[in-house]
Parts: structure tokens; C-alpha cells; sequence
């Protein structure tokens, strides 16, 4: 399409619903590690890490295809599970807090650590080379011998830890800070003063909604 009847507001326009959509409605994430060049060290050889560090883990939205396992191996040795997994999220995101995945990085999605093998980035807004619809990771299953880190919830509700379990969901909303603590949001149409932040602030579904201690509900500061 001719770039004579696509603004930047129609691009602003389009990434603040797909964000809306993503963080405030459906709410699922994973956590992407970082491999950090710096602690992790090489084989002077091979040119290998034999275990590789990470930086602090960051929480990214997205949308989450998890496999089961599609490629079981039995050895003399071991029965070795080949998981995989594909996730969606929104390149502009990761462009406004910094984030560059890359191939051999990590992520994880319940209990399960996968190391990112293909990065492909999904179209172009209208065929507009720099804006890129979003990005997809692929990943396979990590080795535990090479990578380990502390499983960060939620998981499973058949496991022990507190977080395994999420009760809360908490909306983001373009706001800088939400009840969960800094959100790294950014809406364009609202940092271009072309819309006003939700004077409500964000929303959430959590046992304040649920005054009966049933489960968590929709919580509204209006509502009685």
C-alpha cells in the first residue's frame, strides 16, 4: 500500500491495539534470559560454552504456541523428549524496552527452559520494511547440563510453589507502574497527546473482586 494513506497514526493506531489486546486482555508471557557474553566462557578449542550464564531474567507479553514432545529418542543411555515451542510478540514492544532476542538466548513457559534456534520476523505493516508486524521464536527444549536456572511461575497446579498458580492478573494500560510494580508500557497514541490515559488506571482480576473468597474475580474500585 502506498505510503501516501499510511501515517504514522494508522502504525501508532495498529500497535496500541494489538498491545491492548495482548496485555490487557489476554495476559499470557513467558521469560526470555539473556545469555550474558560476559560470565559465560567459551572452549578454547571448540568454541563451545560448556554452561552458559544469564542475565536477569525479563518478563516479555506474548502469545505462547507450547508443543508437546515431537521427537522421542530412546538409547541405551536415556529416553530424550524433544519439546518445542513458538512465541509471538509484538517487535515494537521489544524495541521500546530494549529487548533484541537472538539465536541461542533462552526462554521459559511453565517449567520448561527452551533455547531460541530460529528468530523470524512476522511481515510488514503494510508492506513497510521498518515496521514489522512482530517477531517469532522458535525453540527446542534446553539440556539441563548446559542450561539451569530457578522456575519463575506459573507452572503447574499440581506443584507445590506459591507461584505456580497465577491468581492475579493485573492490566497494564500504557501506565508506567501498575500494582505489580513497573510495567515498561508504552502506548504511542498516548505519548503523542492524541489520547489520554485511562483515568481509571489499570484494572485486574484478583481476590479483591471476590469478597466471598471464592477465587479471584474482577475487581473494580466502583463497584460496591
Amino acid at each position: 500500500m502506498s505510503r501516501l494513506f499510511v501515517t504514522p497514526r494508522d502504525l501508532n493506531f495498529i500497535s496500541d491495539i494489538t498491545k491492548e489486546v495482548i496485555k490487557d486482555v489476554i495476559g499470557q508471557f513467558c521469560y526470555y534470559y539473556p545469555i550474558s557474553e560476559l560470565k559465560t566462557q567459551t572452549h578454547e578449542v571448540y568454541n563451545e560454552a560448556l554452561r552458559k550464564f544469564y542475565d536477569n531474567p525479563i518478563k516479555i507479553d506474548c502469545l505462547v504456541d507450547p508443543q508437546q514432545s515431537t521427537d522421542t529418542k530412546v538409547d541405551q543411555f536415556s529416553i530424550d523428549a524433544q519439546w518445542k515451542i513458538t512465541v509471538y510478540a509484538q517487535w515494537r514492544d521489544f524495541v521500546n524496552k530494549g529487548i533484541n532476542p537472538c539465536i541461542g538466548d533462552y526462554i521459559s513457559f511453565s517449567d520448561v527452559f527452551y533455547e531460541i534456534t530460529e528468530r523470524v520476523f512476522d511481515g510488514y505493516i503494510y508492506g513497510l520494511p521498518e515496521h514489522k508486524r512482530g517477531v517469532k521464536l522458535m525453540g527446542i527444549k534446553a539440556r539441563e547440563s548446559l542450561f539451569k536456572a530457578i522456575t519463575l511461575g506459573p507452572t503447574d497446579i499440581s506443584r507445590p510453589e506459591p507461584d505456580a498458580v497465577q491468581t492475579t492478573f493485573v492490566q497494564q494500560r500504557g501506565f508506567v507502574e501498575n500494582s505489580e510494580g513497573p510495567t515498561g508500557d508504552v502506548r504511542d497514541m498516548q505519548q503523542n497527546g492524541l489520547l489520554d490515559p485511562p483515568q481509571d488506571g489499570p484494572r485486574e482480576v484478583s481476590s479483591k473482586g471476590d469478597p466471598d473468597g471464592v477465587g479471584s474475580a474482577f475487581y473494580d474500585d466502583e463497584v460496591p
